[in-house]
């Protein structure tokens, strides 16, 4: 569980940057409203990132630091850099199914709820 928790780690870290470097794609392009969106997209997924390393730790693990890969710097389009984002966050979201699924073959319910949270903002980061 610990190791995929880590994996997840990162994937959030890296949702994090994603949303940042759209932000910054968006004000360089002088579309204050959409980066100002995600530069708040950008913490919040930062924040989710934080609520899994805080757990692994609060649980006797070892959450690590993750190291990202760079995410795109630019985009085609508006409409475009909305679609990557959708993609990622599907992407998110089978990860996080994958974590639920973990945490029921190992019977680990407390953490099966712990994620429960990351399911519902999942659904809700889709809609």
């Amino acid at each position: 569980m610990e190791a995929a928790f880590n994996a997840q780690i990162v994937m959030e870290g890296y949702a994090s940057n994603y949303y940042l470097s759209a932000a910054s794609f968006s004000d360089h392009k002088g579309l204050p409203g959409i980066a100002r969106f995600l530069y708040a997209h950008a913490d919040e997924e930062r924040m989710h990132m934080m609520k899994m390393f805080h757990y692994v730790n609060d649980c006797g693990g070892h959450a690590q630091a993750p190291a990202l890969q760079q995410p795109p710097l630019t985009f085609g389009s508006v409409l475009e850099l909305f679609e990557a984002i959708l993609a990622h966050e599907q992407k998110v979201t089978a990860a996080i199914n994958n974590l639920v699924d973990i945490s029921l073959q190992e019977k680990d319910y407390g953490t099966n709820q712990f994620l429960q949270w990351f399911v519902m903002e999942q659904h809700e980061e889709e809609t």
